[in-house]
This record gives C-alpha cells, sequence and structure tokens, in this order.
C-alpha cells in the first residue's frame, strides 16, 4: 500500500514531462485525511497588515520585497501562491525551500510571506510570531477559525484542500481492494488515530471509493489548467 499526498496523482503529471510512473497503475482505496493551506506573514511586513486585502495592496506598493517561501517547485502550494499574484494581478516571486525552510526566513524576516500547510506553522500562528491571513479550505479551519478562507477574502478560485490517500497497484482484485477500505474507515473511527490526526493539524476526512477516483479526475484537471495558467514549463 502507498499512502501519499494526492499531488502524486493529479498534479505531478502536469509539472514533471517524465514520471517513473502512471496514476492509472494505482487503484486509489480510500482517503485519510486532509489539511487547507495556510498563507502566513512575517516581521518584514507592517503590523498594520492584517488581510489578504491589506497584503495585496502592501504587495503592489511594495513590489521588490513580494516573494513567498514554499517547500519547493511543482508543489500545490508553488502555484497557488502563483495563482494569488496571476489573480490579484502583482508579481509574486516564488522562493523555493527544502521542506520547512522557509519559516525560519519567514521568522527572521527575509522574505514577506510562506505558503504552507497549517500544521507547518499553528504555534507559530497561535503565538503571535506569525500573522495567519488566510486559509484555503471550503470553511474555516478548525484549529485556526478565526482566520478566514480565501472565498470569504473574495478569492474563490483559490479554495483547495491537501488530501492524504491510500493507494494498492491497479491490479489488485476489488475485494481485496474493499476489505481494505473497510478496515481504514474502521481505524479513522478510533480514539487513537482521531487524536493523532488532531496533533498534526490535520482533518480526519475519508470519502468513498468511487468519489476518491471521482475527486483526483476532477482535480487533475482543475490542476492542470492552473499549471498552464502560470505560464510553468514542466521539468525532467
Amino acid at each position: 500500500m502507498l499512502l501519499a499526498p494526492l499531488g502524486f496523482m493529479m498534479l505531478f503529471p502536469h509539472v514533471y514531462k517524465t514520471l517513473r510512473y502512471e496514476p492509472r497503475d494505482f487503484t486509489p482505496v480510500s482517503t485519510v485525511a486532509s489539511t487547507p493551506t495556510l498563507l502566513t506573514v512575517g516581521p518584514k511586513v507592517p503590523g498594520d497588515v492584517r488581510t489578504l486585502a491589506d497584503f495585496v495592496a502592501w504587495c503592489r506598493a511594495n513590489p521588490k520585497q513580494a516573494a513567498y517561501g514554499t517547500a519547493g517547485v511543482g508543489t500545490t502550494l508553488h502555484f497557488l501562491g502563483a495563482m494569488l499574484g496571476h489573480t490579484a494581478g502583482f508579481e509574486f516571486l516564488h522562493v523555493p525551500y527544502q521542506g520547512n525552510g522557509s519559516i525560519q526566513d519567514l521568522l527572521k524576516g527575509e522574505i514577506a510571506s510562506a505558503v504552507m500547510p497549517i500544521g507547518s506553522s499553528l504555534g507559530l500562528v497561535q503565538s503571535g510570531d506569525l500573522r495567519a491571513l488566510v486559509t484555503t479550505g471550503p470553511r474555516r479551519s478548525s484549529f485556526l477559525p478565526a482566520v478566514p478562507t480565501v472565498a470569504e477574502a473574495g478569492y474563490p478560485s483559490l479554495e483547495d484542500l491537501t488530501w492524504y490517500g491510500f493507494f494498492v497497484p491497479a491490479k489488485t482484485p476489488a475485494n481485496i481492494v474493499e476489505r481494505l477500505n473497510s478496515a481504514i474507515q474502521a481505524a479513522l473511527r478510533t480514539d487513537e488515530v482521531r487524536s493523532g490526526m488532531a496533533r498534526l493539524a490535520v482533518e480526519l476526512d475519508a470519502i468513498s471509493m468511487g468519489d476518491f477516483a471521482r475527486l483526483i479526475a476532477s482535480q487533475s484537471e482543475r490542476w492542470k489548467a492552473i499549471v498552464q495558467a502560470t505560464g510553468f514549463t514542466p521539468t525532467n
């Protein structure tokens, strides 16, 4: 079995010229969790910038400082930031890092903002070291209920969840896939798994096998259009 973010199936085929796998090589078994993305700003951005509208205005007024960090090129985080700049009509420089390296530069004021999963910076937002402007989920996150969504901030096209799910090889017999799905659903109902997911700041989010397959197909088309809209050139 493979547990992976759905970006492996719905985004990477549009980011890389060649992959060692094809999404059709896998059968989706079950989603297990999802998390919205967070746009945060650090001390480089003036304290009176409290909303996404404030931040967009600040970026337009300070184009040389309008930059955002992410965990790397070709990720959903990269393209969400690029789409914000594209949609809002300003140059938003992408600064890729490995892992969560952007957090340190954000705290030191080396970069203005970062686009990251909630779990990466939740403690720093709660402590006030970073300011969260928006989350990208369809509703406010239970972990940061005071932070508005991108739709509330006027950018519904940026709505997005990072999903995690289980996959098996494509030729796995259907009865085994169904048994695995049932076992995963049962595990997600246990207190141990629920508390563990909460510590990671992700939401339990399981959908049916059919809905899982349809989610991958629809999101693949969506991310294909986003990648093309940003002008990104696929890499090896």
